[in-house]
């Protein structure tokens, strides 16, 4: 027979990973289901949009990555500004509700462009529509979850989103294969996800009346208030800068891929890798933040995105692009919703979109830099340069982190 006390380790787990589950609210689920379609609309577009400027438009690697950068860095930047807006207003749901519409309306434009101005365009205002709605979203998170739950909350809403990102690009592949690899009609189905996500977020979605601390809902905020922000939190920024340095535009990894000579129509696969990895590991990772491993986690998410630079730098076939990319989703899952509980726990309650929004501000001028850097060194030295480049900037994160100031309620390592 077997021992009553075997299993029970696994049966604690499970039950520990329900628990934490059962805890999270319903409109944290709903804020997930909408990042998931809006990122099949997205990645369905996003996974082919690098090869289709390069391939039907005629752009070169170096106007793809500053193009990806300047659209990236915008959605950042933006952040700063909906953050502020939404901390002063405390209407949070209205932001984000006007920045998912923005990214819906744009949608039809990426089929009808017949030039990279028309992708300059929709990127940009898609991007902007990103950061108008991160922010509040984030923000709007920890207003509405147990503050012994936020990390978990943070993973399940990552964890949707990535569902969404590599559900996006497996839909590309069969669109591709099923219309003959014609970019413009894949891109037309995108518009659906959009705007089902729009729908969803209007109408599953409460925002609280008071914000977590009891605090009223409509205390002015002034810009002197940033000084409020204590000294782990910009250690968080300034860690989170350097590894974006690191960590430019996965349009990289799709380009990656076309240069081993991946099959057109298969090369989505690589975005659907990087995000089952990253859906699969950052839920746990929520979970272990929540429990005071934040330290460990970044540590470890930041060795994942040395080895995965160095692993896509010595690439030669399909096979060893694929081993980078899965290492570089294991780096995502482990850093990213992380990092955002960490805002959330070292900001003020009634600064916390204003803390997102300044987190986003610095890592958008830094991806601005490391998409624009990437390019050029792509363009002049080829791909192995640009990988070790992230190597090298990814060592200095890790070694911020680790000579970062301890401090009482500092997170642990």
């Amino acid at each position: 027979m077997r021992s009553p006390r075997c299993g029970t380790p696994l049966r604690h787990g499970i039950a520990m990973r329900q628990s934490a589950l059962s805890r999270i609210p319903a409109s944290v689920w709903t804020l997930g289901l909408v990042s998931m379609l809006m990122d099949v609309s997205s990645e369905l577009i996003h996974s082919l949009l690098p090869l289709f400027m390069v391939t039907v438009l005629g752009a070169s690697t170096f106007a793809v990555g500053l193009i990806e950068g300047v659209a990236e860095a915008t959605a950042l930047i933006t952040k700063v500004f909906s953050g502020y807006v939404s901390d002063r207003f405390r209407k949070r749901k209205l932001l984000v509700v006007l920045g998912y519409g923005l990214a819906a309306v744009t949608k039809p434009l990426f089929p009808l462009a017949s030039s990279l101005g028309w992708i300059v365009t929709a990127r940009f205002v898609d991007r902007i529509g990103k950061g108008i709605r991160g922010a509040p979203r984030d923000a709007l998170i920890a207003d509405i979850t147990p503050k012994e739950s936020r990390g978990a909350a943070y993973g399940l809403r990552q964890a949707l989103d990535t569902v969404g990102a590599f559900a996006g690009p497996l839909l590309a592949i069969g669109a591709m294969l099923w219309l003959a690899d014609n970019f413009r009609a894949v891109f037309w189905l995108a518009t659906i996800p959009a705007f089902g996500a729009v729908a969803l977020l209007i109408f599953g979605v409460r925002e609280p009346e008071q914000v977590a601390d009891g605090k009223s809902a409509r205390t002015p905020i002034a810009m002197a208030d940033i000084r409020r922000l204590p000294t782990r939190y910009w250690w968080i920024v300034a860690i989170a800068a350097v590894m974006t340095l690191a960590r430019f535009s996965e349009a990289f990894l799709v380009l990656r891929a076309q240069n081993v000579g991946m099959p057109l129509a298969w090369i989505p696969l690589v975005m659907v890798l990087m995000s089952i990895v990253y859906a699969l590991v950052s839920y746990p990772a929520g979970v272990l933040a929540d429990k005071g491993r934040q330290g460990a986690l970044l540590s470890g998410g930041l060795v994942a995105l040395i080895v995965a630079d160095v692993v896509l730098a010595y690439a030669g076939s399909v096979d060893a692009v694929l081993a980078g990319t899965a290492v570089w989703g294991i780096h995502m899952g482990l850093t990213q919703g992380v990092l955002a509980a960490l805002v959330a726990q070292t900001a003020p309650a009634d600064l916390r979109g204003t803390a997102f929004g300044l987190f986003n501000l610095v890592s958008g001028f830094a991806l601005l830099v490391a998409s624009a850097l990437a390019g050029w060194l792509w363009s002049v030295y080829g791909p192995a340069p640009t990988f070790w480049a992230g190597a090298i900037f990814t060592a200095i994160a890790l070694l911020g982190l680790w000579l970062r100031p301890r401090q009482g309620s500092d997170f642990q390592s």
